[in-house]
């Protein structure tokens, strides 16, 4: 049976924020992170014990006060822990995140069933409650609508896309880890929108150039947002929507609003969550 590195580190909570941009970085990856009085715990898993052995370095050079411990764990053990920390998560009125082993009678939201397995995007990290929490205020002012196309950047596990399946558009997720994309395509199977969600490995360079589409989501890091804004928004269809998130609240959020309005596309509209903040513009170009 193969064995995966596991990784554990606490940080103080007014540095957490920034421990997890760094994570996200270098492990894209699922972490868990849990608040312990003053302390966030943070455990994550790799399966590439090299590339997580310099990770551990990496991470005491910037965060010495983190007390980094790191071991082997057997992947099947791994994979039956998630069951005793992951609970269902609402992300605003619209979504409800759940596991496979968890079923509930609700009619009142949309239920999106998570594997929880090694890629980004379970609904818990507010990164991506913000992204549903959007697309769902979107969707009931009927800017966001059935019958859209979407692209999904930097799909992680494919939460987002099979979200706004369910919500009746249909769509591409792009992610540039492999592994990911497995994930994302075993959650897609699971919710049943495999008809109206296409998955593949890259980034916004593998699009063909004259792609447009209804709505363009991008949950990533603040840098590669700057550096793409003229690629993505080159990917919106005119009047079509656009959501970022992946941004930390502070100067990242102006950073990445002012590279894409210098674009001409307007200003967004802000959503916060803790230290985190989600950009939105309902319509581009018309």
């Amino acid at each position: 049976m193969s064995t995966l590195l596991k990784i554990e580190f606490d940080i103080p909570e007014d540095k957490a924020d920034e421990a997890g941009v760094f994570v996200s970085s270098r492990a894209p990856h699922g972490w868990e992170e849990k608040t312990d009085g003053s302390n966030r715990h943070f455990t994550l898993y790799l399966e590439d014990h090299p590339l997580g052995m310099e990770m551990v370095r990496e991470f005491q050079a910037h965060f010495p006060e983190g007390n980094v411990r790191h071991g082997e764990q057997e992947s099947e053990n791994w994979a039956m822990a998630w069951k005793d920390f992951f609970n269902p998560v609402n992300c605003g009125e619209t979504f409800r995140i759940l596991p496979p082993w968890l079923n509930e009678d609700d009619d009142s939201s949309t239920h999106i069933i998570i594997e929880p397995k090694m890629a980004f995007g379970t609904g818990h990290h507010p990164t991506t409650s913000l992204c549903l929490q959007t697309i769902g205020t979107l969707a009931r002012k009927e800017i966001i609508r059935p019958g859209q196309s979407f692209l999904d950047l930097g799909t992680g596990s494919g939460i987002l896309g099979i979200g706004l399946c369910k919500l009746g558009l249909s769509g591409t997720g792009l992610d540039i880890d492999p592994q990911a994309i497995v994930c994302a395509r075993e959650n897609v199977d699971a919710n049943d929108v495999a008809e109206g969600f296409d998955l593949a490995v890259g980034s916004i360079d593998c699009l063909d150039k004259t792609i447009r589409y209804g709505l363009v989501v991008a949950n990533i890091l603040s840098g590669p947002l700057i550096e793409m804004a003229g690629a993505i928004t080159a990917h919106v269809k005119p009047g079509g929507s656009l959501i970022l998130s992946g941004i930390l609240s502070d100067h990242q959020a102006d950073a990445v609003a002012r590279a894409y309005e210098g674009l001409g596309i307007g200003t967004p509209q802000r959503f916060a969550e803790g230290e985190w903040t989600c950009l939105a513009w309902e319509s581009i170009g018309e």
